[in-house]
């Protein structure tokens, strides 16, 4: 392949000048074109996860699920601009392997111009490793992806296609995985505000947030311990007052 539009994507310039891409087959954007690619990476996933634990000497991250790539090299690119001495250990599903292949030729945004050796070793061979940072594509199913780990990461970014697209990344059973594969002070961070999604979430053990600024729509926090400086969700008031809403299920 030596474009990346092709039959199942193509370019997307969104609202903050950075392009995204659209998914014929799945009918959606890989990122909020209102949003922009590059400004929901920031808001939604990296700050809020890194602000809460960038003081681990370690983090390792579950990156649900690869895509464009965006949180990841947002991850690498906040890394650097923090100058945080921290190592990361970045774990990826992705299910679309011509669509990585592909990346080598994607538009990225300028800031990401100094990764274009990772991005190009992810495109090509799925693993990029230095000093700093270990990062693994996997090419397969998320689920059984999941499945390997136990007690693992610290931050997941649960960044699938919406659950209305693609329900099996998004089901109380899939969440119990996670659960497993996470510490238990890891930070979950996810777009979905969906009351389907939070209470696949709850009843899995998860504490739900909300995750809310200025310049973007609200997104949604979770973990299994208590988190400090974000507005707690009443989950239990929630399901009064919707009795007959229920998380999606296998």
């Amino acid at each position: 392949m030596d474009k990346f539009n092709d039959d199942n994507h193509h370019l997307v310039l969104s609202e903050d000048g950075s392009y995204t891409a659209y998914s014929k087959e799945y009918d959606e954007h890989y990122h909020s074109t209102k949003d922009g690619a590059l400004k929901e990476s920031f808001k939604k996933h990296i700050i809020p996860a890194f602000e809460l634990l960038k003081e681990k000497k370690e983090l390792h991250i579950l990156d649900i699920c690869f895509g464009l790539g965006f949180n990841t090299l947002v991850t690498l690119l906040y890394h650097q601009q923090n100058n945080l001495q921290s190592k990361l250990f970045i774990y990826s599903p992705e299910l679309d392997k011509e669509l990585v292949h592909s990346l080598k030729n994607f538009t990225y945004p300028e800031e990401f111009e100094p990764f274009k050796e990772i991005i190009l070793a992810l495109s090509e061979t799925g693993k990029y490793e230095d000093e700093n940072y270990s990062i693994e594509v996997f090419l397969g199913d998320a689920r059984e992806y999941v499945k390997k780990f136990e007690n693992r990461f610290d931050i997941v970014y649960q960044d699938a296609f919406s659950p209305s697209t693609n329900p099996i990344l998004w089901t109380q059973e899939y969440f119990a995985d996670i659960a497993k594969a996470m510490k238990k002070d890891g930070v979950l961070t996810t777009y979905s505000m969906a009351l389907k999604t939070r209470l696949a979430l709850y009843r899995n053990g998860f504490n739900i947030y909300i995750n809310s600024g200025e310049d973007f729509r609200d997104a949604t926090l979770a973990s299994l311990s208590e988190l400090k400086g974000y507005e707690k969700v009443d989950m239990e008031h929630k399901i009064k007052c919707n009795p007959d809403v229920e998380p999606l299920r296998d």
